[in-house]
């Protein structure tokens, strides 16, 4: 199964009021493993940025003038998440500003969502965790991912940090190679792991003392006067010697 984990980083926060994409980060899982491959651009918006959104990336308008435009990386960026499962916190964000940048492109329009499958994993987070915060940040906490180094948001670098709690989140793998190829070990993985053979022994069995089953049967008692419906427990248990009544 193959998996890219999107983020994107924009002048602001409606594609329907002009705003563009200025960053996109992704990171490729194929079947739960980091592949080492990645797609990382900074894009140029041709337009000014608000504050709001300077304040949470820190990308000015004169660092990307010199970036390539969309349209420019837009085939390269198809070719790399083509027929995988996209997997976005808050996807409806991400997909309605790619959306719209696509949509500025001549020829047939295309969306995301025809070319494929996507992933919201604040939506699977809200499941798994009703009521609590599901921020990526919050999330890393919770997984004990280590995000010290998100003084701002950066789009390959949330991607990378959401891949980690992706993977702890739906399946327990919270160390996450992100360097790593597939297939390729790590120093502490090269070494032979051995079954451990116990012998052979006679299982041990510790029956009640009389103490005990007399402490036992006087709690049921109680269960049974205190119940209006008595105690379930004895219907489900041979009656015991000396039981009061």
């Amino acid at each position: 199964m193959r998996q890219i984990v999107l983020d994107t980083e924009t002048t602001g926060l409606e594609p329907g009021l002009g705003h563009r994409v200025i960053e996109i980060g992704c990171v490729e899982l194929v079947n739960r493993r980091a592949t080492g491959r990645r797609f990382h651009r900074y894009l140029n918006p041709e337009r000014d940025i608000d504050e709001g959104a300077l304040a949470v990336h820190g990308l000015t308008r004169a660092e990307l003038e010199r970036e390539p435009r969309f349209a420019e990386i837009a085939d390269e960026l198809l070719a790399f998440i083509a027929g995988a499962e996209l997997v976005i916190h808050n996807a409806a964000f991400d997909v309605a500003f790619l959306d719209a940048e696509l949509g500025r492109l001549p020829g047939t329009p295309r969306t995301i969502g025809t070319l494929c499958h996507v992933l919201d994993s604040l939506s699977l987070a809200r499941e798994m965790h009703p009521g609590q915060r599901n921020s990526l940040d919050a999330l890393c906490k919770r997984y004990s991912v280590d995000n010290s180094r998100r003084e701002l948001h950066g789009a390959l670098l949330d991607a990378q940090l959401l891949a980690e709690v992706y993977l702890a989140m739906t399946g327990g793998q919270g160390a996450l190679a992100l360097g790593q190829a597939a297939g390729s070990p790590s120093a502490k993985e090269t070494r032979t792991v051995r079954a451990l053979v116990r012998p052979p022994a006679p299982l041990r069995v510790v029956a009640a003392s009389e103490e005990e089953r007399q402490a036992h049967e006087a709690f049921l008692d109680l269960i049974a006067k205190k119940s209006p419906e008595g105690c379930v427990w004895r219907t489900l248990e041979p009656p015991a010697v000396g039981r009061s009544k």
